[in-house]
């Protein structure tokens, strides 16, 4: 048998790529050297500007000549740093070379000794991995979350008024209207996008156990925490002002868990609608050439639903893991890490494709109000809970002697169908006023949805 020529190994760099290529452009191990590379380069400006070790400031067209070489950043720099990876066996000692010969190729030769200067690696990388996944939640992965709460909501007040049978542990129970049961996923999902916005990206920059050893050693009058925090602050993140030698990736595990619970709730919004589907509440939009079964022509499968159940089940999975082993680090350091954080973007991909997946299906769905009516109208007997209400308040208001409501609807109801005329002869015999009689004898279950319909005016 002839071998395939390279294959990607992961479907998100293969099949699904087209939904997910954006966060490459951050969460790969070309973004991360991209950061690396702006990081160090700052460091150098950051130093010179302060006329480190007798250096003199940078002037404006050197330092965006040296920016520039971030801006540009493409395939011959990936394959340089490769190339220099290869000798070196260290991808940030890799950087320091290329930083190196950018200097070189700029006539900054004296100034080549401030790269990396008094750095471990871990100063670089905590920054640059704080800037990658910054820049990926912010740029990417929110914007498409917030484009399906968006088409949620927009669902939710278009099927504000569509009554709908509830159905309590599978069972019919309470009606509500479809709109508000979409309405309560825009608020859950609401609040974890206001968390994930809120998060701190927080950095590191202070040597090999986080005590300054030796950047006190080469300048004992240097203020090196002050120096440290404006560093880290210039670079858009917060300054962790203790640590070993590596940032102790607390803020890590919070924003993977935020992202974690999103994906559960987006698991059940994807569950019931399967299930809102199959009950044949929701029509599926056949697409034009489409295939629902290779055997069963008629079929319309819900495939984006269960394809988004089964990427953010992965998405958790890698995102809960990381969460969870992040925020050991043996003493002062181990390399766990090192391998774990370069999975963050398998995480946020496999998230990013299932909210495709929503947005997509939530396109591609019409809601049959028709159908919802006829459920409805086949379970009167869940009005059993508003008349044996009424009468419990009927009869603390002296106007029935009716004892234990409860129990004469339970004996009325339970288990069993009842129709409209047998509800209105049932009323019609209570022993309670006129006013609330009517009432009762008005109310159907179409109309027995309480304030469903305003509720969903209670969006953000």
């Amino acid at each position: 048998m002839t071998s395939l020529p390279p294959q990607p190994l992961s479907p998100l760099d293969g099949r699904y790529r087209s939904a997910v290529g954006e966060l490459g452009e951050h969460l790969s191990e070309a973004g991360l050297n991209r950061a690396r590379v702006h990081v160090e380069i700052e460091w150098l400006i950051a130093q010179t500007d302060r006329g480190f070790f007798g250096s003199s400031p940078l002037g404006d067209h050197q330092k965006a000549a040296l920016r520039q070489v971030v801006a540009d950043f493409g395939q011959p720099d990936i394959d340089e740093l490769a190339s220099l990876e290869a000798t070196t066996r260290h991808d940030v000692k890799a950087v320091e070379y290329y930083v190196r010969r950018r200097l070189s190729d700029l006539g900054l030769d004296a100034i080549a000794e401030l790269t990396h200067f008094a750095c471990t690696s871990e100063d670089i990388n905590n920054l640059s991995y704080a800037i990658t996944v910054r820049d990926a939640v912010q740029q990417v992965w929110l914007p498409k979350y917030r484009a399906v709460i968006a088409t949620l909501q927009a669902l939710a007040v278009e099927h504000r008024d569509a009554s709908m049978l509830s159905r309590t542990h599978g069972q019919p129970a309470t009606p509500s209207t479809m709109g508000k049961e979409l309405a309560v996923f825009v608020h859950r999902l609401s609040r974890i996008a206001a968390q994930v916005e809120a998060t701190e990206y927080l950095g590191k920059f202070s040597g090999a156990t986080g005590t300054f050893s030796a950047h006190v050693v080469a300048a004992p009058d240097v203020s090196w925490p002050t120096v440290s925090q404006e560093f880290v602050e210039s670079l858009g993140l917060g300054w962790n002002p203790l640590t070993t030698q590596i940032e102790s990736h607390d803020w890590q595990a919070e924003l993977y868990g935020r992202v974690s619970h999103a994906n559960r709730v987006l698991h059940n919004l994807a569950t019931d609608i399967w299930t809102y589907i199959s009950l044949g509440y929701f029509r599926q939009i056949p697409a034009a050439g489409a295939t629902g079964s290779s055997t069963m022509p008629h079929k319309v499968n819900p495939i984006r639903f269960e394809n988004a159940e089964a990427n953010l089940e992965l998405s958790s999975a890698v995102l809960d893991s990381l969460a969870a082993t992040l925020v050991t680090s043996r003493l002062q350091r181990d390399l766990t890490d090192s391998s774990a954080q370069r999975n963050i973007g398998v995480g946020f991909g496999h998230s990013m494709l299932a909210l495709d997946n929503i947005q997509r299906g939530l396109g591609e769905i019409d809601l049959d109000r028709a159908l919802l009516l006829a459920d409805l109208d086949g379970n009167w007997e869940v009005l059993g809970e508003a008349i044996q209400t009424v009468i419990r308040a009927e009869v603390v208001a002296g106007r029935s002697t009716i004892s234990d409501p409860y129990a004469l609807l339970k004996e009325l109801t339970r288990g069993k169908r009842v129709g409209a005329s047998d509800l209105a002869t049932f009323v019609e015999s209570l022993e309670i006023g006129d006013e609330a009689k009517q009432r009762l004898l008005a109310l159907t279950p179409a109309s027995y949805v309480g304030i469903a319909d305003d509720l969903v005016d209670r969006l953000p």
